[in-house]
């Protein structure tokens, strides 16, 4: 067998894949980001993600840090829209230490009020820094713009004001509506037996009382596409298009995924990069995005490039969107997108650390993990009738908003 999957009494999941490696990876992802906090909580997710590293029942910040640290482990944690994740990466050896660990911080966070303040500090001097980083604030901006008044149009860091204002009492109320074990999966991936895994969650997780929540998420509200241009103390343009797209769920997911590989996806062989950047030398960075969430998706293509090449910029990624709504793929086009979309997907199982959680979110979301050939088969069914399909539904021009940072001067 491939991968296993423990439950334990309380409804934690543990995702384990066997890998003969003396580096193990190990994650536990917990089905709760920014899209779950009031407006009056903005920045919340992110704020507990980084108290969680502070202070626990049993360890000061220098002991939490340390215990893996000391042994040449990596311990990191991330927010996103829809989930919290912590990580690490570490010898075979430490996998007891860093389930314990995990335990501790997620369950036995103590949440001081003099960490709090710090820990505000540094977020602050975090977004004022986000802002001077036009690359990355335009795709937050962007989704503001697409998802305006929703909590998916919130920036994931929170607002100078809303994190100002976060209390105790927030964090508390955050963590006993989401932090619950049902809404929970711990990822591993090393060379240990399944009977060892299982021994190991038992001893560190069996003990937690269950706690259930479910998913009361605010609906996405009806998209109109708009066009939005703010002039910023910057030296070249920088320009997102896109439009919402499909959820995790849809059968047009996975088509979807492989024309956005095509159009602008890794690789500098993707259509965008050669016409934009090797044909005409416009821009240095040109990719596209698709990330799929529980009911929407975002579908998005960015670029950077001066002034005087933008307009020339926009023209021809349309020209290429264009292309893909009204031309079928031809035989040849379509087995070479697939084989490499497939290739780069089995390539990015050498990432460990990013396939253990990408396979713990996937049990939160379908309470199922994909193998690869299943994956693969998905790739390799669809057709050139049915990307077209999607191409006309997703990259029709009239149904792409745009978002533009120009120079002050322009």
């Amino acid at each position: 067998m491939d991968q296993y999957v423990i439950t334990l009494p309380n409804g934690i999941r543990i995702i384990f894949k066997p890998f003969s490696s003396p580096v193990s990876h190990a994650c536990i992802v917990i089905n709760a980001g920014t899209r779950d906090e009031s407006p009056q909580t903005s920045g919340l997710a992110h704020f507990i993600e980084h108290l969680l590293f502070k202070k626990t029942e049993r360890r000061n910040t220098s002991q939490i840090l340390n215990r893996l640290e000391s042994i040449g482990a990596d311990l990191n944690a991330y927010t996103t829209k829809e989930y919290t994740c912590i990580h690490a990466s570490f010898l075979q050896a430490y996998l007891d230490r860093t389930l314990d660990l995990f335990e501790d911080l997620v369950f036995h966070s103590v949440y001081p009020d003099e960490e709090l303040e710090k820990e505000k500090s540094v977020i602050l001097d975090e977004i004022a820094s986000y802002q001077d980083l036009p690359e990355d604030a335009i795709n937050d901006d962007f989704e503001e713009l697409l998802f305006a008044g929703h909590p998916l149009g919130r920036n994931i860091l929170g607002t100078a004001e809303s994190v100002s204002r976060l209390s105790r009492q927030d964090i508390f109320t955050f963590l006993q509506e989401h932090y619950t074990t049902n809404q929970m999966v711990i990822g591993i991936s090393g060379n240990y037996s399944p009977s060892r895994i299982e021994k190991l969650a038992q001893r560190y997780f069996a003990h937690l009382p269950a706690t259930h929540s479910s998913r009361k998420r605010e609906p996405v509200a009806q998209y109109m596409a708009q066009t939005r241009k703010e002039s910023k103390p910057i030296s070249q343009v920088h320009c997102v298009i896109g439009a919402p797209a499909y959820n995790l769920y849809h059968e047009n997911k996975t088509g979807l995924l492989l024309l956005n590989n095509m159009l602008g996806g890794n690789g500098m062989s993707s259509r965008l990069n050669l016409q934009i950047r090797e044909k005409y030398g416009i821009a240095y960075t040109i990719d596209s995005n698709y990330t799929p969430l529980t009911d929407t998706g975002i579908f998005s293509i960015y670029f950077g490039t001066d002034a005087e090449k933008s307009d020339k910029a926009l023209r021809l990624i349309y020209r290429e969107l264009k292309k893909l709504c009204e031309h079928k793929l031809g035989t040849l086009q379509l087995h070479t997108a697939r084989q490499k979309f497939i290739g780069q997907i089995a390539l990015a199982e050498e990432n460990r650390i990013g396939m253990i959680i990408s396979m713990a979110k996937s049990l939160l979301d379908y309470n199922r993990v994909d193998t690869l050939d299943e994956i693969f088969a998905r790739i390799q069914a669809c057709t050139a009738s049915q990307l077209q399909d999607i191409a006309n539904e997703i990259f029709n021009p009239s149904a792409l908003s745009v978002l533009l940072f120009q120079p002050e001067s322009q």
